[in-house]
């Protein structure tokens, strides 16, 4: 399992990472991840970011279980610039999920506050509850694209911060969990899929050079499967 890549300059790598490879492993998990495929491929990186014997040349991330773009620096200088683009909130990043249920209002902004849950890796937007711990502000920006059966929603989502399972804790907080997400969806699913429907499909900034720069990812084979088959 191997990243595809899109677009790749002196400073950065545009990468397709596929649902089920790990960006970066941790005491819990120590299985292949991509950076162990970025390392064997672009040894350059080694050195590279805050924590480079943990996640080198990585200013994000993404979910196990979720497939699409991410950029990944390739020196220092560049993985600063890019951070910060990060810290000051000036990528475009967006996202398609599909939920089980549908939003009250068709488009709209979430504005909640994301805290963990102690002893856990759970997210929470009930961060009055004295068991909550790290709570940070959140917010989300979101547009229904599609329905499907009166029961499933095909969403656009823009996260306008950058917590850990934002959208997916969001989307479970009005009443939209992300369809296959074991973590935030339904106890009772409607639907079984093997994976959450969750794609980083766009990313958009502007470069060290000034230059104004989009890049996409086509939706994975079986995001479109099931996509068809609730359409049928």
């Amino acid at each position: 399992m191997t990243p595809h890549l899109i677009y790749e300059t002196k400073d950065f790598l545009i990468l397709n990472k596929p649902a089920g490879l790990l960006v970066h492993s941790d005491e819990a998990h120590k299985e292949p991840s991509l950076v162990d495929w970025l390392l064997e491929n672009y040894p350059e990186i080694k050195g590279v970011g805050d924590e480079p014997n943990f996640r080198p040349g990585l200013v994000h991330r993404l979910d196990k279980e979720t497939s699409g773009i991410l950029l990944v620096t390739k020196n220092q200088v560049s993985f600063d610039y890019y951070k910060n683009l990060f810290k000051e909130h000036h990528f475009t990043k967006i996202y398609l999920a599909l939920t089980e249920g549908l939003p009250k209002d068709f488009s709209g902004v979430i504005d909640l506050p994301i805290g963990l849950k102690s002893g856990t890796v759970k997210r929470t937007v009930h961060t009055t509850h004295g068991n909550v711990k790290m709570v940070k502000s959140a917010k989300t920006k979101y547009n229904v694209l599609k329905t499907f059966q009166d029961k499933f929603a095909l969403i656009e989502v823009t996260p306008e911060t950058g917590r850990t399972h934002q959208i997916r804790v969001h989307l479970a907080a009005i009443n939209c969990p992300i369809v296959g997400d074991s973590l935030y969806g339904k106890k009772k699913p409607s639907i079984k899929f093997p994976r959450q429907f969750l794609h980083a499909s766009s990313l958009e900034f502007t470069d060290q050079a000034g230059s104004r720069l989009k890049f996409e990812a086509p939706l994975p084979e079986d995001l479109g499967n099931l996509l068809e088959k609730l359409s049928s």
